[in-house]
């Protein structure tokens, strides 16, 4: 690696990490900083009840995107009940407060599946600029006062599923996988002027999976799960690197990385599989490192490495941690209700939210499935929680289909 490619990687990593100077963790992307689910803070509640919930707001519209957290900042997006107009939103995150709602299209809603929504996708930033996508309602960057930099639509999406991937920012560029069942490509836009920087096609097919940047030796690839299987771009051009098949299809779980190596789940029951980077065209059966029959039913959540386990749960709460080297299935259990977002993990625990607002808190340790916890934010009532919770400086943040809530007291 040569001393420019160091600092560019460097720049790369250090705006992915979302770290302030100063000390501040930012949740800046779908998944956090490295779209991989953990963040490097610690001292995060482990448990609390409904007395700990700090505020809950309820939110303008309705949604399932899950909060973006840099500063004092929150960053949602959301749509009007029949999707005719999307907005994002911002709120203060110390009293949950909205500060600005920037309406950026207006038109007729598409079809959707019924768990989906208008304003599923989370939005990315930078402490710069916000960027959020709507599928038919188009990509949008806007500064951190919502004022708009610059938009572009990205086609109808049709079908009867609705879009759910997330964009990201890779250095100077914004990328966003733009799967759908008539015209599927991925884009990426110049993040200051919104100049196209490259498009590729993709399979056309559905799909709702969100890039994560994978680094390989001296270089860096763009990896997304995908319908038929688990591909791999150079973030800088485009270029297709890499293609794994799946198992099966779907693809809608983002995939995600450790201990260099790519793990993916399907969508729809198949195996589980890990992926060494780094090849170059049809990698299934040279680059495949081992897969796993995973009969658990239908995945929606992203997969998560902690501590050596692989852990996965089904979308009926069947959680199974696996070697993540080997595949082997180590155990698996049953968590109480229905999961549709993805677990996150600090300090070696694992958080993973059902759709009914309960938390459960999990120590991956290599011979069982152990519960440390399992918190409740109070009586939600009908609220339905299908986006990744956030954590920042202390706190978590998470999003129902109406309000917002944030637990824990934040760290100065």
């Amino acid at each position: 690696m040569t001393l420019i490619q160091f600092f560019r990687s460097s720049i790369v990593w250090g705006c992915l990490a979302g770290t302030l100077w100063g000390g501040e963790f930012n949740w800046p992307r779908w998944r956090g900083p490295e779209g991989t689910g953990h963040t490097q803070e610690t001292g995060l509640p482990v448990t609390w009840s409904a007395k700990d919930v700090t505020y809950r707001v309820e939110l303008e519209g309705w949604g399932q995107s899950a909060p973006m957290v840099w500063g004092d900042r929150i960053f949602l997006t959301s749509s009007s009940p029949n999707g005719k107009d999307r907005v994002v939103l911002c709120h203060d995150r110390n009293t949950g407060k909205q500060l600005w709602k920037k309406a950026v299209w207006a038109g007729d809603g598409e079809s959707l599946h019924k768990m989906n929504s208008w304003a599923t996708p989370s939005c990315v930033t930078d402490g710069k600029i916000v960027v959020a996508f709507f599928g038919r309602g188009g990509i949008h960057a806007l500064d951190m006062d919502g004022k708009l930099l610059w938009s572009h639509e990205l086609g109808a999406f049709a079908g009867p599923w609705g879009i759910a991937a997330s964009p990201v920012i890779v250095g100077d560029l914004v990328v966003q996988n733009c799967d759908a069942e008539e015209t599927a490509f991925i884009v990426a836009f110049d993040k200051t002027t919104g100049k196209e920087a490259w498009r590729t096609p993709r399979d056309v097919n559905r799909g709702w999976s969100t890039p994560i940047v994978v680094p390989v030796a001296d270089h860096q690839e763009l990896v997304v799960n995908g319908h038929s299987g688990v591909k791999s771009y150079d973030p800088a051009s485009g270029k297709e690197l890499w293609f794994c098949k799946s198992f099966n299809g779907r693809g809608s779980p983002t995939v995600t990385t450790a201990q260099g190596l790519v793990f993916a789940v399907n969508g729809l029951a198949g195996d589980v599989y890990a992926i060494r980077p780094g090849g170059s065209g049809n990698v299934t059966a040279s680059h495949m490192a081992w897969h796993t029959p995973r009969r658990k039913g239908r995945d929606l959540p992203s997969p998560i490495v902690v501590d050596n386990v692989l852990f996965v749960v089904s979308m009926t709460g069947v959680a199974t941690g696996y070697d993540p080297l080997q595949g082997t299935e180590m155990w698996n259990g049953r968590l109480a209700g229905n999961f549709s977002g993805s677990p996150v993990a600090a300090s070696g625990l694992i958080y993973v939210q059902n759709e009914a607002g309960t938390v459960y808190v999990i120590k991956p340790l290599r011979d069982q499935l152990q519960v440390e916890a399992e918190n409740k934010l109070g009586d939600v009532g009908d609220e339905i929680f299908r986006a990744s919770p956030a954590m920042s400086e202390g706190q978590f943040f998470f999003r129902s289909d109406k309000a917002l809530y944030c637990v824990g007291i934040r760290k100065k």
